[in-house]
Parts: C-alpha cells; sequence; structure tokens
C-alpha cells in the first residue's frame, strides 16, 4: 500500500544531506515478493536506502541511479503507533528528555561551502594556488572533520584525495535529528514512524561503516522496534567504537522493550542520556560489567527495579549527575556515592529516597514528583543523613513530601535540635498551598531546619477546596527571626494575590533583614487577563509592608514568557547557580 501524502520530513529530505538516495534493485525484487511480514518484525533489507558517498568512502562499488522516492512504498515493516497519540504524558515526558540532551560539541552555523570559499580565498591572497590546508598532518586534519556536522564531514571526502578516508577514522560526532531542518528549528520535534526509514537507514550506515571512536552520539529520531536485531547490531558497533557521549532514545508505545545489555559493554561512556526502554536485567550480567568514566546519566521514561537503579550507581564510580524524568516504576533509592553532586527527580512517583551517604551531594531536586504509586497512599519520604556539602534542595511539598533528617522525622509539632539542622543548603524551594492549613503547619519547623537559607522559592499551588486562613500573626508566633535571618531573595511563583499569599510576603518583609530582592512570578490565569485596576488593588497591600531591611528597595515582577517551567539540563549543570529562576521579563515596581 503507498504511503499517505506526508506532512513531516520524507526520506527524499536527506537528498540534501547525505546526496541522492536510492533504492537497492535487489532489495526491491525481495520487496514485492515478500508481502506482509507474519512475524511483525521488519527486515530492513527490503527497503534499503543507501547514500552512496558512505559507500564510496567505504571501497564499494557505485550505487545505482538516484530515483525519486515520493511515491515509495515499504512492506513487511512493524507499524508503531506514535508516542503523542497513545500517551500524552509519556509524549511531554520526551519533550522533556529531547530538551535535556547536550549541544552537539559541533556547529551547523558555518556550513561547508562557505568554509570552501574562504579557503579559496585565502589560496588566493598567496597568490600560488597550493591547498596549504590539504598538507597538514593527518591528526590536524581528523580533529578539523570532527567538529563537522556529519553531512559536511562525509562531503569532505569530495575536497582532494588527502581528504578522502579522513571522516572514516576521524572522531565521530552526530545526531540523527541534525538530519532534518524542522528538528534543527524545533528541538522536541520528531518526525511520525512512516517519515523515519530514511532516517533509519542513515544511522545503520554511518555505524557500519566509520571505523570510530565514536566521539558523540545522538540516536532519538528511529522507532526502535522496527527491527530488533539491528538494534542490537547498532549497540554492539557503538560499543566496539568507543563512544563516549551516548543518546539512545526509543519511540515505541507502550514502554516494553528491552535495552540492549550490549550498552554496558560500553566502557568508555562519560555521558549517557536512554529514553523509553525496559531496562535489561542487571542480575544476569556478569561481574565486570561497569561505567568506568561516566559522569552523567539521564534516565527517561525507563521501566526498571531497584535493584537495576542501586546496580547502576554501584558501577558507576565516578558519576557525578543523576536525572530521572518520567520513571515507568516508583523511584526508590538508598544513595551511597562519594562522586555524586547532583540527583534530579522529575515527572515521577517517589517511593522512599534516603540520601544515607553523598559526601559531595551538592543538588536534590525534585520537580512535579508524586506520591508512590506501591504501599498505600502514603507520603514520600525524603531522609537526608550524610551530606555536608548539600547547598540546594526543593522543590519540597508538604502534602507529598515527608523529610527526616537522621533518625527525626519533621513534623509540626517537632522540636528541633542540632541534629536537626542542615546549615549547608543555600537555596531552598518549597510548593505551598497557602489556604490548606494542615501543610502550612508544616511549613515553619521546615525552615527552621535550613537556618543559613540566602534563597528562598515559595511556589503557591492551587486549591481547589481551601480549608482554612492563615494570618499573619500565624507566621510571627510558629517562625522565630532566626529562620530567615540570612534570606537575601525570596520568590514568589505562581503569586495569586490571595490574602494568605499576602499574610506570609508581610511576615518575611518585617522579618527578613537583609532581604535585598523580592521577585513576584505572578500566576498566568490570574494576572493575564485582569484589569488594571484589578492588579493594583492585589499588589496595593505590598505596600503597607514595613520591611526591616535597609537595602530592600524594589518589587520585581517577572512575567513568564518560557514554553517549558523546568530545564532538566540547568538543573543538573552546577555551574548554573539557581536553576528555579525562570527566563521571564522584569517589571520592576517601585515601593
Amino acid at each position: 500500500m503507498k504511503q499517505k501524502e506526508r506532512t513531516g520530513p520524507t526520506a527524499n529530505d536527506l537528498v540534501q544531506t547525505f546526496g541522492p538516495i536510492t533504492v537497492n534493485p535487489k532489495s526491491s525484487s525481495a520487496q514485492q515478493q515478500s508481502g506482509n511480514n507474519p512475524e511483525g518484525n521488519s527486515s530492513l533489507a527490503a527497503t534499503s536506502l543507501d547514500f552512496p558517498q558512505l559507500k564510496t568512502l567505504a571501497g564499494a562499488s557505485a550505487p545505482p541511479a538516484s530515483m525519486d522516492l515520493s511515491e515509495f512504498q515499504y512492506v513487511g515493516v512493524r507499524y508503531v503507533p506514535d508516542f503523542i497519540d497513545q500517551n500524552e504524558e509519556a509524549g511531554t515526558a520526551l519533550k522533556y528528555a529531547y530538551e535535556s540532551l547536550p549541544e552537539p560539541p559541533v556547529t551547523a552555523d558555518a556550513p561547508l561551502a562557505a568554509a570552501a570559499a574562504a579557503a579559496a580565498a585565502w589560496s588566493r591572497a598567496w597568490n600560488d594556488g597550493i591547498d596549504r590546508i590539504s598538507s597538514l598532518p593527518d591528526q590536524i586534519l581528523r580533529n578539523i572533520v570532527s567538529h563537522l556536522v556529519a553531512k559536511d564531514a562525509v562531503r569532505t571526502g569530495a575536497l582532494a584525495s588527502r581528504w578522502r578516508s579522513l571522516w572514516r577514522s576521524a572522531p565521530l560526532v552526530f545526531t540523527d535529528a541534525g538530519l532534518l531542518p524542522k528538528c534543527r528549528e524545533n528541538p522536541t520535534w520528531r518526525p511520525d514512524f512512516k517519515n523515519t526509514l530514511g532516517i533509519y537507514n542513515a544511522v545503520s550506515s554511518i555505524l557500519k561503516t566509520h571505523l570510530g571512536p565514536f566521539r558523540s552520539l545522538q540516536i532519538t529520531c528511529c522507532y526502535m522496534d522496527m527491527d530488533k536485531k539491528q538494534i542490537k547490531k547498532w549497540m554492539q558497533l557503538i560499543a566496539d567504537k568507543g563512544v563516549q557521549e551516548l543518546a539512545f532514545i526509543n519511540r515505541p508505545w507502550p514502554v516494553d522493550h528491552p535495552l540492549p545489555a550490549t550498552l554496558f559493554s560500553c566502557t568508555s561512556l562519560t555521558s549517557l542520556h536512554i529514553g523509553a526502554w525496559k531496562f535489561p536485567n542487571t542480575s544476569a550480567l556478569p561481574d565486570t560489567a561497569a561505567f568506568p568514566h561516566l559522569k552523567e546519566l539521564f534516565l527517561s521514561v525507563i521501566t526498571m527495579k531497584d535493584r537495576d537503579l542501586a546496580f547502576l550507581l554501584d558501577r558507576s564510580p565516578v558519576l557525578e549527575s543523576l536525572t530521572i524524568i518520567a520513571s515507568k516504576t516508583d523511584v526508590r533509592l538508598s544513595l551511597v556515592s562519594h562522586s555524586l553532586r547532583c540527583l534530579q527527580l522529575g515527572l515521577s512517583s517517589l517511593g522512599d529516597i534516603a540520601v544515607a551517604d553523598a559526601p559531595r551531594l551538592e543538588r536534590l531536586l525534585l520537580w512535579m514528583t508524586q506520591r508512590r504509586r506501591v504501599g498505600g497512599n502514603h507520603f514520600s519520604r525524603i531522609k537526608i543523613g550524610n551530606a555536608p556539602n548539600l547547598s540546594m534542595l526543593g522543590y519540597w511539598h508538604p502534602g507529598q513530601h515527608e523529610l527526616q533528617i537522621g533518625d527525626t522525622i519533621i513534623e509540626a509539632a517537632t522540636k528541633l535540635s542540632p541534629s536537626t539542622i542542615i546549615a549547608s543548603v543555600r537555596t531552598l524551594a518549597l510548593e505551598v498551598h497557602f489556604e490548606v492549613r494542615n501543610e502550612i503547619k508544616t511549613v515553619p519547623s521546615f525552615l527552621k531546619c535550613f537556618p543559613n537559607v540566602e534563597t528562598l522559592h515559595v511556589k503557591s499551588m492551587k486549591v481547589d477546596k481551601p480549608t482554612g486562613k492563615v494570618k499573619l500573626n500565624f507566621w510571627q508566633e510558629a517562625c522565630p527571626v532566626e529562620c530567615v535571618q540570612h534570606v537575601k531573595t525570596l520568590v514568589i511563583h505562581q503569586f495569586k494575590g490571595n490574602k494568605n499569599e499576602h499574610a506570609f510576603i508581610k511576615f518575611m518583609g518585617e522579618r527578613a533583614r537583609v532581604l535585598e530582592n523580592l521577585v513576584i512570578v505572578p500566576c498566568r490565569e490570574s494576572f493575564y487577563m485582569c484589569s488594571e485596576s484589578s492588579l493594583q488593588a492585589r499588589m496595593r497591600p505590598f505596600l503597607t509592608v514595613k520591611w526591616s531591611s535597609k537595602k530592600m528597595k524594589k518589587i520585581h515582577y517577572k512575567f513568564i514568557y518560557t514554553p517549558t517551567p523546568w530545564s532538566f539540563r540547568m538543573g543538573a549543570d552546577v555551574s548554573c547557580t539557581d536553576p528555579f529562576y525562570l527566563d521571564c521579563v522584569d517589571l520592576p515596581m517601585d515601593n
């Protein structure tokens, strides 16, 4: 059956990147005879797409003449529904996974044609026509090629015979999304199933043809259920050729396809992003399986057991950053690591998270987490043991998370002691239902545990059924000055302008003696459509606050315009001083 009209990029789009795409005549014949594949798996030889440059570089014979693929047919390929069509939540999670990918260490801003023109001009300036670049040592030329995007790196073979074999031996930097212009314009966009065959074959050709090593490899556009045997071959090639940075994100639904265990042969990995897989059974792996150089690990939409996560941490002795996005199972973890600096959990249900022994841990970040799925509708207990360098914590939600410091569970009536103080935390973020009194009652005890906080983020959560008002005197009685004595910046996210929010802000203004900045991030629904008079009425209470800090001069409004409210990439980057800040527009207002 012929394909319907495509709305996204087709195989023909690759003509612009890898040159003319051709169909192998033998494969076409096999295709006509094969009919539907009763086993459901595709034999991609039946729809082989060839890339002339790669075959030429590999020393293969010249490919057959190119042909128009606008009416290209394929059979025997297992059809896989799109993520977004089957599960919106999983599709959203994958978008966050795509946004978290590191920028490839290459650039497409300076195309090869422009570079060639510049080289020609340079040659004319010498007025002798000598190709000086080609006379450079192989090591330098390989380094040049390794910084080009794949399509330009392949094309360097056309410059001169001196360059012909360089691409195959230069460290490879390749991202399949870079083959599609729309992916370059929108990093979270991916083609649908019927428009990925060309990409699939491009990946196969490159992995087979290139000699290695693989410096950076991102495979995120392919439906890997099309040919499971081929995917295993891919992973073996990746392991054999010494990959350093790997992103391997699947796109089937449901997420029940096992990740090839060959992944654990990639011992040269320093960065790993995997998504939409069922994790392999680690109990069946050899004792030697390990990632001795792995520093960064992102797990997105992964089905895995507790023991598998523990295995990963145990076999990654230099791991510095672990991010889990939209886990398909409850995340339960007892963290023992002398290398980890950042633990980030988002869009996941949490069981018990214990920071048992993590002397280098600086960040414990929770974003849009939920109560555990298994074990009843209980709180997720976050236990902090040995973490002397923990400087950033949040978002903590009193309606979902239960904090335990040492052997003490922090509750509204808890009497604190020196053993329940975490003096190292400088940035703290809370999610609070200001109109749910039982939640608010826990907040003062929580604040007392972190007396040295300098930046306090408070997200005001939406309440369907308010259960009580919290007035200024509640905060004055429950929170001594010591709780907020070091706060320099207070950020109120999703501000709605209700009386409970005003009471908290007024308390902070009167007690935070070194406060320098009050940042208000209004709730979109509450402020974007309100009249000017209504806006002024909601902000008028700020003008009556008796600010105890002489450095407090202005209130800053920040209206959100960022398409996503959180960046896992920023969260994992310890050089980013405060990932809780959003990209916003400043609208200062004098007191």
